[in-house]
């Protein structure tokens, strides 16, 4: 048993390193062969920084265990929103109400409408992913187009603002480097994390689904819990919350639209009676922080967490 759990322990943790490896490598390949540090940012270190999740939910949807993958991107947003929201502002208050993240949440919440209303398909299938990837790429290109006249107007950073990751003194020797470890770790890590993940929901006698929700959901929303506390300590609340919205936008339309082109992923009923809901309810819980200019205190920590641990002991029972 302590194997198993070990490799559930390491499979996350060469997802994670991995994760971050492919970003570096990614984003100073990008910038070396002359592509803007704004599109890199918006595109590159997004996906980046998404590419373990999409790669369990790939593993899991070609190993027949499609409740690991949409338990991963169901229960990662709900945890985004009331663990990764709530933990940090038990540590400190984080003044959302100075953030402007209206268009961007009302964008997630849409995602996530659009995002159900597929899933009572039934199926997750090629025509699922398309639609998916269409939104995403329409919400990029704006995001791009926004962004773009708001440099020109002088109203953002100047062009030697650098993308996360990186380093304009890094060799090539390091940036290939950091590419094949990123490469090589990802799969290895998902492997190991889906595998061990199955046995372990086999040893309990719970579903895939259950696992997903929990145990897999929890450990890939570690990275956003990480930059999140560290951005509420140092009272950069536009910095959580947008991290938040902008990794529930990406779990909805990038994980499970390349996925479900890859292997068709059925939803289990539960998903529509209950945790579909709770995720839209997490997201919806947020609305005064955004268009109520509401700060998020330590209250609101107490709350969403307390709710977050209520939302897992339901679904284990």
């Amino acid at each position: 048993m302590a194997m198993i759990w070990g490799g559930v322990v390491i499979g996350l943790v060469i997802l994670l390193l991995a994760g971050d490896a492919l970003v570096k490598g990614a984003v100073n390949l990008s910038l070396r062969i002359g592509i803007p540090a704004l599109i890199v940012s918006l595109t590159v270190v997004a996906f980046g920084t998404s590419a373990p999740e999409l790669l369990i939910s790939i593993k899991a949807a070609m190993e027949d265990v499609p409740g690991i993958a949409l338990g991963n991107v169901v229960g990662s947003n709900t945890a985004n929103v009331l663990l990764v929201l709530g933990i940090p502002a038990l540590l400190a208050v984080m003044h959302t109400s100075e953030c402007d993240t209206r268009k961007s949440y009302v964008i997630m919440l849409a995602s996530s409408m659009l995002f159900i209303a597929l899933a009572f398909r039934g199926v997750f299938d090629w025509i699922s992913g398309i639609v998916l990837l269409i939104v995403l790429a329409v919400i990029l290109g704006d995001s791009m187009r926004e962004a773009l006249a708001h440099r020109r107007a002088g109203q953002e950073a100047n062009d030697d603002e650098e993308p996360e990751g990186a380093d304009p003194d890094m060799p090539w020797w390091k940036i290939m480097l950091y590419l094949v470890l990123g490469l090589i770790g990802l799969p290895l890590g998902a492997d190991l994390l889906v595998d061990s993940a199955v046995e372990i929901a086999t040893i309990f006698g719970v579903s895939d689904t259950v696992i997903g929700l929990t145990l897999v959901a929890l450990g890939t929303s570690l990275p956003e819990l990480a930059t999140t506390v560290m951005a509420a300590l140092r009272r950069q609340a536009d910095v959580a919350l947008g991290n938040v919205i902008g990794s529930n936008m990406f779990n909805l339309l990038a994980i499970i639209g390349v996925a479900s082109l890859i292997a068709p992923i059925p939803v289990d009923v539960e998903f529509l009676r209950f945790d579909l809901w709770v995720m839209l309810g997490a997201s919806l819980l947020i609305f005064p922080l955004v268009f109520l200019a509401k700060d998020l205190t330590r209250i609101w920590g107490v709350v969403l967490s307390a709710l977050y641990l209520g939302y897992i002991a339901l679904v284990i029972m």
